[in-house]
């Protein structure tokens, strides 16, 4: 849709994905090291599906809500005696909610069934990211300069995002690569809310002059503000959930951040009995 609303949906989808992941893979990487149980894993694993569960619930809402719109095709792709295309920019959202779809079908499947490939649900979102870079590329292809510019700034975090998860169907738990993947959703998320707010003040004020030079050298900088933004989220989650490690830790007996240096002592005093045995002989 183009109007705020069509740019704020899916801003909030991506928005609430980011934070989520931005939460769940520091749990996941700080209990791993707490605790091998593979209770801990198959619970992770359960969380993965319901994520693909909500994945497919947020695309079915974003097709609906391009197709059915008062202005919106209604499933038709051309229409009149010209065989006119119908309201493309509509397709192309549905498209791009469509394959995110298929990205959480396949996440079902993963958890589902043993026989499919591992890093094959990676594989699928990073197909889905990429061809949203696509189709916004060809998007504002011949618009104005600022409203080009301000979509080219999506596409940055669009395909580094892609390219990052991609490299986790080789590197597979890479806390480094997840968290990276959670920080680029978020700017993803925050920016669609400011391409709304730019170019279609929906709480009125002046239209921004899209031949003036230095509100593209003011959107460059707000993008990385948004990017400086999502970092800081990212370190205070993380804080966060090793917080919460730690007294859970606590709760259980022993301080989550003392596990590895107790462990170590232990084994030095064993080594140290064992060699002051061995010179008594």
């Amino acid at each position: 849709m183009a109007n705020f609303k069509g740019h704020a949906l899916p801003g909030s989808f991506f928005l609430v994905f980011g934070l989520w992941w931005s939460v769940k893979y520091p749990l996941r990487y700080l209990s791993q090291k707490a605790s091998k149980k593979s209770k801990n894993n198959y619970c992770f694993q359960r969380v993965d599906a319901i994520e693909g569960g909500v994945k497919i619930t947020f695309a079915l809402i974003g097709m609906l809500a391009e197709q059915f719109v008062p202005d919106g095709p209604h499933l038709y792709l051309y229409s009149g005696e010209k065989r006119d295309w119908v309201k493309l920019m509509n397709w192309q959202h549905t498209t791009m909610y469509l394959f995110y779809g298929l990205s959480g079908v396949v996440d079902i499947f993963t958890y589902v069934c043993s026989t499919v490939p591992r890093g094959l649900d990676r594989l699928m979102l990073s197909v889905a990211v990429f061809v949203e870079g696509c189709l916004f590329y060809y998007h504002v292809l011949h618009r104005p300069m600022l409203d080009q510019h301000i979509h080219s700034l999506l596409l940055i975090a669009i395909f580094s995002g892609a390219c990052s998860t991609m490299l986790e169907v080789f590197l597979r738990d890479n806390i480094v690569l997840e968290m990276f993947r959670a920080g680029v959703t978020i700017v993803q998320g925050t920016w669609f809310w400011q391409v709304g707010v730019v170019l279609f003040q929906p709480w009125g004020g002046p239209m921004w002059d899209e031949s003036d030079h230095s509100n593209i050298m003011f959107l460059t900088m707000c993008f990385f503000w948004h990017w400086a933004a999502a970092v800081v989220i990212l370190a205070v989650n993380y804080s966060i959930a090793y917080s919460c490690m730690q007294r859970c830790g606590r709760s259980s007996g022993e301080p989550y951040i003392s596990l590895g240096v107790r462990k170590q002592k232990g084994d030095m005093g064993s080594q140290a009995a064992f060699l002051n045995g061995s010179d008594e002989e």
